[in-house]
């Protein structure tokens, strides 16, 4: 095992808007900080085509170019980066440990931005045209939809709300569900189905996804007859929910029961968790609002509190 006998100020573990905000921050601080970025740096929006909607950009910017521009404006300012994945963390006493593969980092605080992962279904033609009609995100991308016809996969409130949303755009919105009712709330249900522009699929599972370079079409097995049709979509938006990226946290800082880390509601800090000198931000511990700019919003935050802490 190699160790670092240097005792940093900040590790950041984590690279998306969160963590790479957070960076600019402390390095701007002077706490000369380390980004331990992974292996898959970047983030969801390493994932993501054109984003639209992230102030700056009048003629919209690439998911990786805008990603690429955090790292460099965070590198400018003496950052330090990683790309690796953390393997261990000790997050108790005064000097926390962070271990990646067989070396060890020592800091005095740290602040987690390792985000949440959507849920896929697993389909190879789904991972491959992600950003080419496959969609995680509705917020994002569904302005891209317009007058297109286009199918959301899910039950839940989430994906209620995610197809009404896309009512704004498109022209039809299917909604896919497995069973022979869905698992939202009734008002949510009943909101969804009364809009003429949303049509319900139930009792049907996604067994593919058409098209070479766009999404062309959707294939459903129907579960109680198992029959096998075709339905034309432009567009497929997943709402089978997020998985935060906190296994590696498991037993040492509280999380609610979808595995979110909690962060203090107390007006001064926003993004203290349980253990002093360790922080959260983005979306390890924002299961609502996942955008890119609250992301990099409530790395800030973090930045912030974690100065005030140093400070202390």
């Amino acid at each position: 095992m190699t160790k670092s006998n240097d005792i940093r100020q900040v590790i950041i573990i984590g690279s998306g808007p969160s963590g790479l905000t957070s960076a600019i921050y402390t390095a701007r601080a002077g706490f000369n900080p380390l980004v331990i970025e992974g292996y898959q740096a970047g983030g969801q929006l390493m994932m993501t085509t054109e984003i639209e909607n992230y102030p700056g950009f009048r003629e919209g910017i690439m998911g990786p170019d805008l990603m690429q521009e955090f790292r460099a404006q965070a590198e400018r300012f003496n950052t330090e980066f990683i790309t690796a994945d953390v393997t261990k963390v000790d997050l108790t006493g005064n000097v926390k440990k962070v271990w990646v593969g067989d070396n060890l980092h020592q800091s005095k605080t740290v602040i987690i931005s390792t985000g949440a992962s959507a849920n896929f279904l697993g389909l190879e033609n789904e991972k491959r045209l992600i950003g080419k009609g496959v969609s995680s995100c509705a917020t994002c991308d569904g302005f891209f939809f317009r007058n297109k016809t286009i199918c959301v996969i899910g039950g839940g409130d989430s994906a209620m709300e995610e197809a009404i949303f896309l009512t704004r755009f498109a022209s039809k919105v299917y909604v896919i569900h497995r069973r022979d009712k869905f698992r939202a709330s009734k008002i949510m249900a009943k909101r969804a189905m009364d809009n003429p522009k949303i049509e319900a699929v139930l009792d049907s599972v996604l067994v593919d996804v058409l098209g070479d370079n766009v999404v062309k079409g959707i294939k459903l097995r129907n579960v109680k007859t198992d029959e096998i049709s075709e339905l034309a979509v432009e567009g497929m938006f997943l709402a089978v929910g997020h998985t935060p990226n906190t296994k590696l946290f498991e037993g040492q800082i509280d999380m609610d029961k979808k595995g979110y880390i909690i962060t203090s509601e107390s007006k001064d800090e926003l993004t203290t968790t349980n253990i002093s000198g360790v922080f959260a931000c983005g979306d390890v511990q924002d299961s609502r609002y996942r955008q890119a700019i609250t992301a990099a919003g409530s790395g800030c935050m973090a930045a912030l509190d974690t100065e005030r802490y140093l400070e202390s």
